[in-house]
């Protein structure tokens, strides 16, 4: 019985690193589009500061 179960707790082992693996390589793919967003994020945050201080210059500049 003994090797049977040795077996068995080593294919168990086998599929939780596998599937460790495969849980890392999603958060990888998760992070990148995190990235990609945070960055647009910021694109859009530096244009609105860009319009918004071009606003307040033409009313300072007697608009």
């Amino acid at each position: 019985m003994d090797p049977v179960l040795q077996a068995f707790q080593d294919q168990v082992l086998y599929l939780k690193h596998n599937l460790n693996a495969q849980a890392i390589g999603s958060l990888e793919n998760e992070l990148v589009s995190i990235r990609q967003d945070v960055d647009r994020l910021i694109r859009n945050m530096e244009q609105s500061i860009e319009e918004s201080e071009a606003f307040i210059r033409h009313f300072r500049d007697g608009g």
